[in-house]
């Protein structure tokens, strides 16, 4: 079988695997002290060009999600999220467990959410007599990529942050596959423009050529401070921290991380021109590595004998969206396979 399901079937990018084998017998302190943990957070904010933002290292994504959303907000605050937003739908609700609601807003088809939308709930709730009796909206979570593949502008991360700074609430950026967001044509948005727009976001590894790992990056100096307390209460330090480092220190060396994710995004879309060409619609616009095809079911039952893809949603009586997603690892011959497939299987179903 080929899979394109996801974007983290294949293990690390080779540069990092033979990192790892040539520091295994280095002796360094632990917990994400050592040299090359620092390392690591130098080269990522000299990509950001901001030397006062800081840098921790996490595990995994949902991991990263409630250990920042839990350390920012007051027992009686929730976040504000898309309906579609990861932590709304696929944590198992892992922030909830950490005490805090997520208050879920409708999404466009490509997964976003607005200023206007936004600035409506602070203000529905603050003008409610029983205020005191609901969850207070404080944080806003996005996702860049969002589930859906889609991206967010720099007009509309502007427009985030400035109705989060009027009605004092944060904005944090899940970047779970920020490389695929960043380098794709039709982005706008820098590593820069997110310090500078937002309280905190993460650069993902795990889905970005990392064997496991989120870099969190704090630009607010209010929620700076213990935050490693936070890390280390929701099991997230550790002990041997310098595997995390090594692996974004590779990932910021030589423009690797932008490298890898520009080759999926290529990928991607190469698998979306001949859907397209197919006959196929697409359930969201996406322009980065996850693709939202329609296909017939029947030619569903035939594509999946020989590929694995992620189901995604019913569309009509005989037609349903899957998710076909691409990696920093894809390889020429898959794609190249796939595409050819499915042209013959939609040339069928055409008969």
């Amino acid at each position: 079988m080929i899979y394109f399901n996801c974007d983290y079937t294949e293990g690390c990018h080779p540069k990092i695997l033979e990192r790892l084998c040539d520091t295994n017998l280095m002796q360094t302190i632990g917990y994400g002290e050592d040299e090359i943990c620092d390392a690591a957070r130098a080269k990522i904010r000299a990509a950001c060009g901001r030397d006062d933002i800081d840098v921790h290292f996490l595990v995994g994504g949902t991991q990263a999600n409630a250990t920042v959303i839990a350390s920012i907000l007051r027992p009686h605050q929730g976040a504000l999220s898309a309906e579609t937003g990861h932590i709304n739908v696929h944590e198992s609700g892992a922030v909830e467990a950490t005490g805090h609601k997520v208050l879920a807003l409708p999404a466009t088809p490509d997964g976003k959410i607005s200023a206007a939308q936004v600035e409506a709930a602070y203000t529905a709730h603050v003008n409610d007599a029983s205020f005191e009796h609901m969850v207070q909206p404080k944080l806003v979570y996005i996702s860049l990529p969002t589930e859906n593949g889609g991206l967010y502008s720099k007009a509309e991360l502007t427009a985030l942050h400035d109705v989060c700074t009027r009605c004092g609430l944060y904005l944090f950026i899940d970047g779970a596959r920020l490389g695929y967001g960043l380098t794709s044509p039709e982005n706008d948005v820098t590593l820069r423009d997110l310090c500078d727009l937002s309280d905190v976001f993460y650069i993902g590894g795990t889905k970005v050529g990392a064997l496991f790992g989120e870099a969190v990056v704090i630009t607010n100096p209010e929620i700076k401070p213990d935050f490693r307390y936070h890390i280390k209460q929701r099991g997230g330090m550790l002990a041997k921290g310098r595997l995390l480092g090594i692996q974004f220190d590779v990932l910021f060396t030589d423009n690797l991380y932008f490298e890898i994710s520009k080759k999926a995004v290529v990928q991607a879309k190469r698998i979306a021109a001949v859907c397209k060409e197919a006959g196929c619609t697409f359930f969201a616009d996406s322009p980065t590595n996850q693709q939202f095809p329609v296909f017939p079911d029947a030619a569903l039952e035939k594509l999946k004998e020989k590929y694995v893809y992620s189901y995604w949603a019913r569309v009509d009586e005989t037609h349903s969206a899957i998710r076909l997603c691409t990696s920093w690892a894809t390889k020429d011959e898959n794609v190249e396979a796939l595409c050819s497939d499915i042209r013959a299987i939609m040339a069928d179903s055409a008969k």
